[in-house]
């Protein structure tokens, strides 16, 4: 091989190292980029959409219906301070699907953006919630029996073994239910037990083994928690 064959050659295998290398750093780079990371909640803007809306966009106030920090004062309407951020965030995005519509919030939750349904979470995750309290003596004890030991000959599972002891729930996975009102939340047992919510395969299942007057004897027993 002449000189002039080796230096081609060596000028060949040079520029296909040099490329090789640029490769390589380039992708060594794209890889040590760290993933994009959410937009982290923002509790004030959340404020600002619970307490005065959005007139531009036809958002109403949600404490119309929620009451100030969360603590309705509409039986029918949840109680909603102190709640889990990450469960509220996911009713909110539950509404916007057949899984759970409701005439209001699914409107409502339809107009609202992913962030504003985050912002809106954790505002209300850091509000203090007013007690609430059991009203009828006569079943405060089927109440605290079914919620704490559930009905074995039913199938029925204790609510604490979900929902905790004193109905301070399990982040993300299920509800804080203390002080909750107890309209709403017979409310919701019925709507599981007919099928008209459908968001938890577990209380789909649990509902229909409840009796109306077992319902009624547990939800009132959850507004008592604290």
């Amino acid at each position: 091989m002449n000189r002039v064959s080796v230096s081609s050659a060596n000028a060949v295998f040079m520029k296909s190292l040099l490329l090789a290398t640029l490769a390589f750093g380039s992708a060594a780079a794209t890889a040590a980029q760290p993933a994009a990371v959410a937009a982290k909640a923002d509790p004030a803007k959340g404020a600002t959409l619970y307490e005065s809306g959005d007139t531009a966009r036809g958002l109403p106030a949600c404490l119309s219906c929620h009451g100030a920090n969360g603590n309705s004062t509409i039986v029918a309407n949840p109680k909603l301070s102190a709640q889990f951020e990450a469960y509220t965030h996911k009713q909110l995005v539950d509404f916007t699907t057949p899984q759970r519509n409701n005439p209001v919030m699914t409107t409502y939750a339809k107009m609202l953006s992913e962030e504003d349904k985050r912002n809106i979470a954790a505002y209300l995750a850091v509000q203090k919630v007013k007690p609430g309290a059991a009203k009828n003596k006569d079943t405060v004890e089927l109440g605290r029996k079914i919620y704490r030991g559930g009905i074995a000959d039913k199938g029925v599972a204790a609510c604490a073994s979900c929902h905790g002891a004193a109905g301070a729930g399990i982040p993300i996975q299920y509800p804080r239910l203390a002080g909750q009102h107890q309209d709403y939340t017979l409310a919701q047992l019925a709507a599981f037990k007919s099928g008209a919510r459908a968001n938890s395969p577990q209380m789909t299942v649990l509902s229909q083994r409840l009796s109306d007057a077992e319902m009624k004897a547990v939800a009132d027993y959850i507004a008592g928690l604290r």
